[in-house]
This record gives structure tokens, sequence and C-alpha cells, in this order.
């Protein structure tokens, strides 16, 4: 613990009865923005105070908080943000605030599924103290008090908000966004500043699709040949001290990585080097005059693993040791979605197998029997997509799926899915097209698809692009992921995660396609989308997102904006009041 001035208790207590006995006031009409917005946000007379330039973090002895606060504590000197619209609040003379007290009740509490990152921030009247304090459970949760008391911060010199108090803690342990790396390629530079902006609001896990049909990018000492043959290229794969890298840049800014190696489907990445163990490799993907539901893949390229051949079993479980042993989470991604039933049965040993009275669906079970227990042996919950239950053609049964060990990720059919899966006693992520898919909207990717060709003034319906329409952000924040759940049901929500699947995204277009549309969830998964009478309060935070994108334009994230300048300078003018009808 640091030698700061200490404050007595009695104090501390009268402070906070104080504030809690007093009417909160709104940050809105107050460019002093948090985002997410506090569970508990009280200033009851607003005033600001600047900050010593001798200011000084105090912080008890933990590696990654040492680390955090020299760099939260260089943030606050240095980034002299200027806000959108001046706040209404001047300084009125008061003593500078020279520094931050840190408690921290566990500092050894891990980095993993459901740590506690509650916080409590006072800043105090500087004419009693020019200390302000974060008391938090863990590291993490203090990580999270030191990125709001950032927000705080603005203006040169540095000035911020006092006399407030803030408890702060996520409705949801899990806030996630997946990031495809397989369908195009990003380097760590692109993932480390992902990373940054999701610790800048409270998201806490990275969803790393790593592999994929279309490249294997991760370097395994295993077996080596996967990338060596699979990735785009030498310039297009993540080394062993790349992951470590990453990994560690997650630690240091409370996030999480779960690997997703999306197997037995969606691997014709693996058929370079091991051809014996893939099915329906470099076929072409929709046969001509081939329906829907004919086709050898869900997208171009084709392959799939064969859980009929031995040596599948050996690539695979040397895959998902390395896996684990580069990445500590406790969370591991096997995929098991979107299985395309004409692919298997383009295989001569699987024709045999079904001649012989075999099904597609015991398949997939002969493959989640033999690599579920082995990663759930190394101390692994194993997440899986919606389809390893839900698919109607190849799927397998609950018993397959012990509970206590499986996760199920949600995206298609919104609320319903949701509920067929808590329903069956299942924890589950829910990532839903309708909503958190980040790639919609942008039209459809296949070359040669003439439903482009068109006369003037045809009706083209979704543009080519499944999910479309593209999803606003006003879309994500009013989605409630515990719709149509009793109690006991949501429960066993453990949160969502956004999607921004590759196949039309790089590190050009990135961080606008994310930002700020993950902003959204990330509020409403940390401190709901409505007001204290049960309101949706989307129209109150389009002022606070205008601000909070801006200021992450300066902290160097290319978010894209939401409205003009002049909507921001003239509050309310950009607003609709019209009621609005369904035709």
């Amino acid at each position: 613990m640091g030698n700061g001035i200490r404050i007595p208790f009695s104090f501390l207590l009268i402070l906070v009865l104080f504030f809690h006995s007093t009417p909160q006031i709104s940050a809105t009409g107050y460019p002093i923005n948090v985002w997410p917005k506090p569970t508990t946000f009280s200033w009851p007379e607003p005033r600001i105070t600047l900050l010593s330039p001798n200011f000084t973090i105090f912080s008890p002895s933990n590696p990654y908080l040492n680390q955090v606060a020299k760099r939260y504590r260089n943030q606050f000197i240095n980034e002299h943000y200027h806000p959108l619209v001046d706040p209404p609040v001047h300084l009125t003379g008061l003593p500078p605030l020279r520094s931050l007290d840190i408690k921290v009740t566990d500092a050894s509490a891990p980095l993993t599924h459901g740590v506690n990152e509650s916080y409590k921030l006072i800043i105090h009247s500087p004419y009693q103290t020019q200390t302000a304090t974060i008391s938090a459970e863990t590291v993490w949760g203090a990580l999270r008090g030191l990125e709001t008391f950032s927000q705080l911060i603005y203006g040169n010199p540095p000035r911020l908000a006092c006399e407030l108090y803030i408890h702060d803690e996520p409705l949801f342990p899990y806030r996630g966004v997946m990031l495809d790396t397989s369908r195009n390629f990003y380097g760590v530079t692109d993932l480390l500043r992902l990373i940054k902006a999701m610790s800048m609001n409270k998201l806490n896990v990275l969803h790393w699709h790593i592999t994929d049909s279309h490249s294997f990018p991760l370097v395994l000492p295993s077996e080596p040949e996967l990338a060596k043959k699979g990735a785009y290229g030498e310039e297009m794969m993540y080394t062993p001290e790349d992951i470590t890298k990453v990994v560690e840049f997650g630690m240091e800014h409370g996030v999480r990585i779960m690997p997703e190696i999306d197997m037995p489907g969606h691997t014709a990445s693996w058929a370079e080097a091991y051809p014996d163990i893939e099915t329906c490799t470099n076929m072409f993907w929709w046969p001509a005059g081939a329906d829907l539901f004919n086709r050898l893949a869900h997208e171009p390229a084709t392959g799939q693993l064969n859980p009929l051949t031995m040596n599948t079993y050996k690539v695979v479980k040397n895959v998902i040791k390395d896996v684990v042993s580069m990445f500590p989470d406790s969370f591991y991604h096997e995929g098991a979605n979107e299985i395309t039933p004409n692919c298997w049965k383009s295989n001569k040993t699987i024709q045999y197998f079904l001649a012989k009275n075999g099904t597609l669906s015991q398949l997939l079970e002969m493959f989640v029997n033999s690599t579920l227990p082995y990663i759930s042996n190394q101390n692994r919950t194993v997440v899986y997509w919606e389809e390893v239950l839900l698919d109607p053609n190849v799927s397998v049964a609950a018993s397959v799926l012990p509970q206590k060990n499986v996760i199920l990720q949600t995206w298609n059919n919104g609320p319903n899915n949701t509920k067929k899966l808590v329903e069956a006693g299942y924890r589950v992520i829910v990532s839903s097209a309708e909503f958190y898919y980040l790639d919609c909207g942008h039209g459809g990717w296949a070359g040669n698809d003439s439903r482009y060709n068109q006369p003037p003034g045809t009706n083209l319906g979704n543009g080519g692009s499944w999910c479309a329409p593209f999803k606003t952000w006003q879309t994500i924040y009013n989605y409630d992921i515990t719709c149509g759940l009793n109690i006991e049901e949501a429960k066993l929500v453990l949160g969502g995660e956004v999607a921004l699947w590759s196949e039309q995204a790089d590190p050009a277009v990135m961080d606008p396609r994310i930002w700020p549309r993950a902003l959204a969830m990330a509020e409403t998964l940390w401190s709901g989308n409505r007001d204290s009478t049960g309101m949706k309060r989307y129209a109150e935070a389009t002022d606070r997102l205008n601000e909070w994108r801006n200021r992450m334009v300066t902290r160097g994230i290319g978010a894209e904006p939401i409205q003009p300048l002049w909507c921001i300078r003239n509050p309310g003018m950009c607003n609709t009041i019209q009621p609005f009808k369904l035709s």
C-alpha cells in the first residue's frame, strides 16, 4: 500500500452517506463523460479542480497494477483532451488534486471469468484533502476505476471533476469482441490496438477466431506444417512470441484472450499439410445448378475434418495441446459450427459408414466425444457455437455436452435460440446476428454474382448480404440479451459479444467497423440500457457517445462518427420526436 495521505474512515462514511442521500445528477449536460455509464454516479454540486503536475498514484504491490498505474498517470498528465463542447463548470480556485490512493482487497486474484470488477471512486473536496481514492476487491476492478478516473480529466492544464462519488460494477461478467483473423490477416499491432480500445470501454474478452477454412496463421510447435502450408505467407503468421505479446498486453489491460480453433468444419486450410484428414478439399463450393442445401460449404473454401480417420485425432490433439499451452485463459472455443452435409458425404469412407446406417450426427458425436474430454482434462471450459446442439441436420444430443464443462454461443434467431439454450440448462454467450454482427450490411462478396446484374428499379432486397441491414449503434444499444427469459434463465446468460467476421474487413477498416458500435454493447452489458425509471436511455446516450467517440479518436482509435459536429454543438436540434409506425 502506498504512503499517501490517509482519510479517517468516519469521514469517508459520512461522505458516502451524503452522496447516497443526495439526488444523483446526470452527466448529460456536462461533457465530462464516463463511458460506459457507471451504475452509481453522484455529483451533487459539479465542481472541477486542477490536477497537480506532481500528481502521484499509490497502489499495492502487483506487477500488472503497478504497470497500469504508471501508464495511466502518464495519460492523466499528458492527454490534454479538449471536449467538443466546453463544460459549463469553471475552475473556482480549489487546491489541486495531488494523489490517487488505490486500495485492493485481493491483489492476487487472477484475471478469469467471473472475477470481481467492481470499484468505488471518491474524489473528495480538495479543501478537505487533495487525495482521491479507488477501492476495489481485485486489481481488475482497480483497473476499471483508473479508466473511469481518466475520463473525468480534460484540458490543459489537466483538470477534473471533484466532489463526486462513483460505485460501479458490471451487469454481465462476459463482455466481448470477436475478431476473425483467418479470412483476412491482422497484424499484432492491430490486435493490440483493439485490446487497448476494449479496455477503455471495460470490455473484457477478445474472442480470437484465429483459424478457418481460408488460412491457418498460427505457428504451433507440434504441428508447424499447418501454418507453413496453411498461412497466406510468412509475413502473415502468429508466432508463439506474438501470442505471448498479445496475451500479456491483454493482461495489462484487463482483457482475456479466448482462442478459437474452429473444427471439425471450417478446416480447408489444414488440407495443404494433412490432405488425408480432410474431406471435399479443393472442390467448388457451390456446384452450378445446386440449390442452397446442396452446397459443399457455406462459403468458399471447402474442407472438413474426417472423424473416421485416426490421424485426425493425432493432429487435433497436438493442436489443442499447443493452443492450451499458449493461451492461459480458462475458456477454449472449439467452434463446431456449420457442418456442411455434402462435404462429408463426398468422402468414400464416410459414404460406407452412412450405407451401414450411420448418420452425420454420429460423426459429429464421435468428434466431440474424442476432443471435449481432452480439452476438459486440461482444465478448460469448452465453448461451442450453438449449432453443435441446435442444427437440424448435424448436431449432438445434450447428453454429449455436459453443462458443467460446456458453454454455448448463440448467433441465430435472436432471443429464440437464447431461450432454447438456457431452457436446456446451458450457460450462454449471446452474439445474435440480428444485433451484434458488425460485418452485416456491406453486400455479398462472392464474385460473378448475378444478383447484382439487374435493371434499374429492381428491388435488390437485402443487397446480397444475408444478415443485412447494417447494425446501427442504436440497434445494438436497445437490444436486451435476456429478452423473454425468466429470472432463473437469465442467470445462465454470461453476457454478449459483438462479432467482426472478416470476409470484407481487414486492418484498414477494423476500427470504424467495430467502433463506436461496440461502445453501445459495452454500456448495455456494464450498466444497462435503461434509466432508474426503466425507460430506455438511448436518447440521453447520444450526446455522451458523440463526446466519447471523439475522445477515443484522440487516443488513436479510428472510430467512425455518428452525427455531424453541428448536432453536438446544437443539443436537441438533430433529434426526432415523431411517432414511429410499422408499415
